[in-house]
């Protein structure tokens, strides 16, 4: 069944944005009467019946809503943008389907992209959503210094330092019981000594993902995955 993404689901029913409602009747050739998904990326997803098949306004009603009100883990991963904009955004569609929590798109001293936008990234979420049909949204924070991130106040968590010359510590070795995971994720270029320093003073554990250097965008979707399977996320 296809689903649209809705900020905020209607008690009874309403109408898809123009963009959904074209898609719905003119593209998926969906009819009065037939059934779609509704996700609002808050742990709520609802079933509705097209009552007015308009490829502009396109009506529903809705016939039953399901709630997950708790995450059983959350993961939150600051990782710098890389230079090509599609590979991050690659890792954005990958980790909405892993079911990551936040996203923080990090500054660093070697970063090679300083600046993103905000907007286009959010729709690729809300895409990865909608394909997936995860029930929560990841939140998209704006681009942060690495520096400036580590002074925020953060939960209690598993803090993981993805840093290639320390390998003797894996995510294994976090307390799985834990259900909070925050990590750090750098450019391809790495982490500069005083970057390393600081994150370690913060209480991030520098942490090897396997044997191999890997791309920044494949490093967070394997960080993502491993932390899923630890936590029996998926």
């Amino acid at each position: 069944m296809q689903a649209f993404f809705c900020e905020t689901i209607p008690d009874t029913g309403g109408i898809l944005d123009a963009n959904d409602s074209r898609h719905c009747i003119s593209v998926l050739r969906k009819r009065e009467g037939d059934h779609i998904t509704l996700l609002d990326g808050k742990g709520s997803l609802a079933i509705a019946k097209i009552t007015q098949a308009h490829a502009r306004k396109c009506h529903f009603e809705i016939e039953r809503v399901e709630k997950r009100e708790t995450r059983d883990t959350r993961l939150h991963i600051a990782i710098a943008p890389t230079k090509s904009i599609d590979r991050f955004e690659f890792f954005l569609e990958k980790a909405t389907e892993i079911g990551v929590e936040e996203i923080t798109p990090l500054l660093c001293r070697y970063s090679e992209r300083k600046i993103i936008k905000q907007e286009r990234l959010h729709r690729i979420l809300v895409a990865a959503l909608k394909q997936s049909e995860r029930l929560w949204l990841p939140k998209l924070n704006p681009l942060t210094s690495l520096l400036d991130f580590l002074k925020q106040k953060q939960e209690p968590a598993n803090q993981v330092l993805a840093y290639v010359p320390e390998d003797n510590f894996l995510l294994r070795n976090f307390d799985s019981k834990v259900k909070n995971w925050l990590a750090l994720v750098g450019p391809e270029g790495g982490f500069s000594e005083e970057e390393v320093l600081s994150a370690k003073a913060a209480g991030y554990i520098p942490t090897s993902l396997g044997n191999y250097r890997l791309r920044t965008e494949t490093a967070g979707i394997v960080l993502a995955s491993q932390v899923a399977q630890l936590s029996e996320l998926i």
